[in-house]
């Protein structure tokens, strides 16, 4: 059978929670009263230090298998799944 609770131990937790709620309360009632809007974000501007870039990446390329590469890329993917 657990030993009882000391009494100091019962107002502790009793004011830990009534400050938590108070907390709460305050925080609701701030975000309440400015409208809980996000802040408006201004555009991105480039930095001015910082050389512009000229592309962003290289062109895509791709190529076309013959049925027998295509089978043996299927097969090599089938033993790579298997471990």
């Amino acid at each position: 059978m657990p030993e009882p609770v000391p009494t100091l131990q019962l107002i502790g937790v009793a004011v830990l929670a009534v400050a938590a709620v108070a907390w709460a309360v305050v925080l609701w009632r701030l975000l309440r009263r400015t409208g809980l809007r996000a802040p408006a974000r201004r555009p991105a501007a480039p930095l001015p230090a910082l050389p512009r870039q000229r592309r962003v990446g290289p062109p895509l390329e791709s190529v076309e298998l013959t049925p027998a590469e295509h089978d043996a890329f299927a097969g090599l993917v089938r033993q790579l799944a298997d471990g």
